[in-house]
């Protein structure tokens, strides 16, 4: 007997195809897992899933994307650095809210971690739409901060790296690695910390 396809709206359609790829794709990494995992998965043909995405390439940019849009990013980290005028507050204020999002959903780092395994140009592009802008934003307020004198002479966009590094590392360590099953921590203890260590490097003695 003929197997059965569901008949849905193409828009819901690509929004359980997207939550299915999202899954597999973290699950099993890029090359693990095959298109026709996840029509059957979502219960359609293998030809409607590239009527919508022209190959895994497409479809995995597709589920990298929508997990970014669906973040705050670049504008949030905008608003963050002119909201606060202690600057401590600030930036645990920055890194809590990054903590807080990775733990709510792994995923997107998942795809980021497979996809700088298995499928290089995917990581690269998502590089240069989303983390490259992220980057300078913080790196053009350390660079003001140096003019300022209340920085030391050090080179902004390494200094960027380093603070977004500490924090990307404690998530990587705890929630993907499996720390949290040996230690626990308190998100905003942690931010506060990272702060402090990183800010008493960078701050230009007096």
């Amino acid at each position: 007997m003929a197997r059965e396809f569901k008949r849905i709206p193409s828009p819901e359609r690509r929004c359980q195809i997207l939550s299915v790829a999202a899954e597999l794709f973290a699950r099993q990494g890029f090359h693990g897992t095959t298109t026709r995992q996840i029509a059957e998965r979502v219960g359609v043909k293998e030809t409607i899933l590239f009527r919508l995405f022209p190959g895994k390439e497409e479809l995995y940019w597709a589920v990298i994307d929508q997990k970014c849009q669906d973040r705050p990013g670049r504008k949030l980290l905008e608003s963050q650095l002119t909201a606060e005028s202690n600057e401590r507050k600030m930036f645990a204020t920055i890194a809590t809210g990054i903590l807080q999002r990775n733990a709510q959903d792994p995923t997107l780092t998942r795809l980021l971690l497979f996809s700088g395994l298995e499928a290089h140009e995917l990581s690269e592009r998502f590089f240069q739409t989303y983390i490259a802008e992220y980057y300078e934003t913080l790196a053009t307020y350390i660079r003001q901060r140096v003019r300022d004198g209340a920085f030391r002479k050090v080179d902004p966009l390494l200094a960027a790296r380093s603070f977004l590094g500490m924090v990307f590392n404690h998530f990587l360590v705890q929630e993907l690695f499996g720390g949290e099953r040996y230690q626990k921590f308190d998100i905003e203890t942690v931010s506060e910390t990272l702060v402090d260590i990183w800010l008493n490097g960078i701050l230009k003695r007096t």
